[in-house]
């Protein structure tokens, strides 16, 4: 009997290992993006690493509990119409992922803005964390909500190409990301403070998701569609009586 071969050279795990690494870089843009806004924020006002800690904890959670679990179950559709070459369908699971969502993450964006104050407030106001406190992670917690859709768009597209086994194309993307997000702090933390890093941070995650969704586009693998353009409209509309409170 020919015992199988496991190990670092075993051409499955040399595949699994080339795909992987770059794929890991790529799901972490918004994670060393914020390890460079912490970093910053220590040379800016006391009290500036606290109130963008709290705020991220907030915006994370909406992330995890509808993009990452949406990107979580499209992905397998995904990588099976890809290799049973049903491009219509790999287009449509993506489709389905975008408007997903949307449908989600608009409300959430806008709950996070308007209930910005009340929710830090029951959350984290107690002991050294003051009113103060809330007032000033508040501001960046609105900085950071603006980008909240962007960021789950973002965990949607990226399986678009990692399904493919194209896990390059999202890093030269994050790495674009990177580097504006780099220059936006420099740019905004000098006129708003920590809140500037907030800004630069959504700004930098609008950036990654346009790149994403351009190369899809470009590859002709996925174009929002018109019944998802009529969805998002009807959706804004049903929303935006909010936008006064």
């Amino acid at each position: 009997m020919v015992k199988p071969k496991w190990g670092w050279r075993d051409p499955g795990v040399t595949k699994i290992r080339t795909l992987m690494i770059p794929a890991l870089f790529g799901v972490s843009v918004s994670q060393i993006n914020l390890l460079f806004d912490t970093f910053i924020a220590s040379f800016l006002a006391t009290g500036s690493i606290s109130w963008l800690y709290y705020s991220d904890r907030l915006l994370e959670f909406p992330l995890g509990l509808f993009g990452i679990a949406i990107a979580t179950v499209i992905l397998p559709a995904l990588s099976r119409k890809h290799v049973d070459a049903h491009s219509e369908g790999f287009a449509h699971t993506m489709d389905w992922g975008v408007r997903m969502v949307i449908l989600l993450g608009l409300p959430a964006m806008l709950g996070l803005m308007v209930l910005a104050k009340p929710m830090l407030m029951v959350l984290f106001m107690r002991g050294e964390f003051t009113p103060h406190d809330v007032e000033q992670a508040s501001l960046s917690l609105l900085a950071y909500a603006s980008g909240l859709l962007n960021f789950m768009l973002i965990k949607v597209l990226a399986p678009g190409y990692y399904s493919r086994q194209d896990t390059k194309t999202p890093v030269k993307y994050g790495i674009i990301a990177m580097a504006s997000n780099m220059v936006f702090n420099a740019i905004f933390a000098y006129f708003y403070g920590y809140v500037g890093l907030a800004m630069a941070t959504a700004l930098s995650a609008f950036i990654n998701m346009a790149l994403l969704y351009r190369g899809l586009h470009r590859q002709n693998v996925y174009r929002i569609t018109k019944k998802t353009i009529g969805f998002v409209v009807r959706l804004v509309m049903a929303v935006a009586p909010w936008w006064q409170y």
